[in-house]
């Protein structure tokens, strides 16, 4: 999920040139509130099922 929301950040607000480091944390800063007062949810496709199917070596069985 962060990664997505990086994601977003860079397209909705890095990606342009900003010439000092205030102006970035001011524009992040100010990204951050916006994103945060909208709820912003992720849509989850990739289901825990799915997942478990796919990426079955990351999922471990534990046998007894």
């Amino acid at each position: 999920m962060a990664e997505i929301e990086l994601n977003v950040l860079t397209g909705q607000c890095l990606k342009r040139r900003m010439d000092n480091i205030e102006l970035v944390k001011k524009e992040v800063l100010a990204w951050q509130n916006y994103r945060n007062n909208k709820n912003s949810k992720v849509n989850w496709q990739f289901t825990t099922d799915d997942a478990r199917i796919k990426l079955s070596r990351l999922y471990p069985t534990i046998e007894n």
